[in-house]
């Protein structure tokens, strides 16, 4: 059988798949979209990230494909519903990249909430910024609110707790009654008493028509005033122009966004100048340890699927 893979995998997982299967591996196929076209025909199998759009006329070329592997967990770029009625199986990897997004949240927070590491310029040329920066947060005793509580939620939490965090969660999927809340020490709660107690605000929701703009004008000022608001789920949950507006009025203390609605970003002039804000390329869930977990999963498992 044949596996298209049109995105990076990590290399023994492909060799693993060339052991039992021919496999096309060409991490650039993404951007090339005639050659993808063209291959999608004769594949069995096709493994993607999340750039891969797995849907409309890509859909309708992989005419004899049985399964699409997802190396990650977010589905926004398949279409879950086509890939249903015409017999394909989604494989996501979930749960391999939980501890790399868990630690960017809580690492991120920090930076934030610290507010002093941006000064390595100014100390190695003799400035020295030792009274502004001395009014920085510290994290244990903070409130972590978690909008979304699947299992990397779940870790993000543990990861919280054992820092000190107090943590507190809204997942509209997971009735209050869930045993996974005493489990963790986690109090289930509304979104409108998270935003309104929590310190650091972190994003575990898929895209979908019920979270798109979620965070809008509206929703980031009933946060607490000079919350931290960390995104690593998916853009378009975050009106990115309402952010920087929130950010510059002094109502956020702090964001990081790893997601966003259009990615690349675009040069965005309401970014620009924007106080205590990380902005990253995707990465939350990428490492080399994620890596590698992601890809031996999904291999593994694309190889059961074909047996």
């Amino acid at each position: 059988m044949q596996i298209l893979v049109t995105e990076f995998m990590d290399a023994p997982a492909v060799e693993r798949l060339k052991a039992h299967h021919e496999v096309t591996y060409e991490p650039q196929l993404v951007d090339d979209m005639p050659r993808l076209l063209q291959a999608a025909p004769k594949c069995d199998a096709v493994i993607v990230r999340n750039r891969t759009q797995v849907r409309g006329e890509l859909l309708a070329a992989l005419q004899r494909c049985n399964v699409v592997g997802r190396l990650g967990v977010g589905l926004d770029n398949i279409d879950l519903d086509e890939c249903q009625r015409r017999g394909i199986q989604v494989i996501p990897a979930t749960g391999a990249n939980a501890n790399s997004v868990a630690e960017y949240v809580i690492a991120t927070a920090m930076l934030l909430l610290r507010g002093a590491y941006a000064s390595t310029a100014d100390v190695a040329t003799g400035r020295w910024p030792r009274t502004e920066l001395s009014q920085g947060r510290e994290l244990a005793g903070r409130t972590l609110g978690l909008a979304g509580f699947g299992s990397i939620g779940q870790l993000t939490a543990r990861l919280g707790k054992a820092l000190g965090m107090n943590v507190m969660a809204y997942d509209p999927a997971m009735p209050a009654t869930n045993p996974v809340y005493a489990a963790t020490g986690v109090a289930a709660t509304s979104l409108e008493e998270l935003l309104a107690q929590a310190d650091v605000v972190s994003l575990h929701m898929p895209l979908v028509d019920s979270t798109r703009n979620l965070f809008d004008h509206k929703r980031l000022a009933a946060m607490k005033k000079g919350a931290i608001l960390v995104n690593t789920a998916r853009g378009g949950i975050v009106d990115e122009a309402a952010t920087a507006a929130a950010l510059r009025s002094g109502q956020l203390g702090g964001a990081a966004l790893d997601v966003f609605a259009a990615e690349p970003l675009q040069a965005s002039a309401h970014f620009e100048g924007c106080p205590n804000l990380i902005l990253t390329p995707h990465i939350g869930g990428l490492t080399v340890e994620s890596n590698e977990r992601v890809s031996s999963l999904v291999a593994a498992k694309v190889l059961e699927a074909l047996a």
